[in-house]
């Protein structure tokens, strides 16, 4: 196998390319980039197009497994192309300053609310660990905060992660990183704000947001039974749609001169409060 050793190769221009949200909408294409985020998105079942390898820079015992693994997978009809490059050309495609020695060309997982699907169905009489926990972001506009909010997703049980009026590219090579790899993981789609709202109360889902000005503690309320936790942006907050009879605005006490937490550390303050109720009924 002929090693490319030019970063102007055509191969490795269009890989740079999928760097942007533009060329990423345009091939419904992704970069995803590193030892554990390439190994849960094989996992889950993402189809690569190409893997770039530089041999040299694979030395850990992970990225050397992984790597039988790729040359291993599908050995009869191989659905994805190795292409090895040059350690120099490999450092000007990696994101960042981390260079692992393997990036994929993927499709990019396309999920709506149809998709999501919750296993074994939730019942009167099933254990709290059993109901959905769905998380909601709306408006959230940071791809690290999406990736650390799913990091805690996966960690905490959550059974979906909806993005609500989205201003973030779900697939941006920031919040692949983030996630390490979880956002292949956790069942994650996009729509709408009303389209979200909507298909909860479809799914008797009791619905909580997270507001500063909300009327009750995060811990006076009961997150055992199929739950949905929404949160917005710390700048922005919530619009107006998540204010509804139905809904129960939660907060969590700000003691300090700050008048919110990062979107992230509040969702995994939610999760975990939830996972821990639910554990104690389990």
């Amino acid at each position: 196998m002929l090693e490319i050793t030019s970063a102007q190769n055509p191969r490795v221009k269009n890989a740079v390319r999928l760097r942007e949200a533009r060329h990423r909408r345009e091939q419904d294409l992704m970069l995803v980039e590193g030892v554990r985020e390439l190994s849960r998105a094989m996992q889950a079942g993402v189809r690569m197009i190409e893997v770039f390898v530089s041999d040299s820079l694979c030395t850990t015992r992970e990225s050397k497994s992984l790597l039988d693994r790729l040359h291993g997978s599908f050995p009869e009809d191989k659905a994805f192309e190795i292409v090895k490059v040059a350690p120099a050309v490999f450092e000007k495609m990696a994101f960042g300053d981390r260079a692992e020695g393997v990036l994929a060309v993927a499709e990019m997982p396309r999920k709506s609310l149809a998709d999501i699907s919750f296993s074994p169905e939730p019942t009167a009489t099933a254990s709290a660990m059993y109901h959905p926990l769905v998380a909601v972001l709306e408006g959230v506009e940071k791809p690290g905060n999406l990736g650390a909010v799913l990091r805690s997703a996966d960690a905490a049980g959550v059974s979906a992660l909806i993005l609500a009026d989205s201003r973030i590219d779900l697939y941006n090579p920031n919040a692949i990183r983030a996630s390490l790899g979880t956002i292949f993981t956790v069942p994650v789609c996009e729509a709408k704000s009303g389209e979200v709202l909507n298909w909860l109360r479809e799914h008797q889902l009791k619905i909580f947001a997270a507001r500063v000005d909300g009327s009750a503690p995060y811990t006076a309320v009961d997150f055992r039974g199929p739950t949905a936790l929404v949160l917005g942006a710390e700048n922005t907050g919530l619009t107006s749609a998540w204010a509804a009879p139905d809904i129960t605005a939660v907060h969590l006490p700000m003691l300090g001169i700050a008048d919110s937490l990062n979107v992230s550390a509040t969702a995994a303050v939610l999760f975990y409060e939830a996972l821990r109720q639910r554990m104690d009924i389990a």
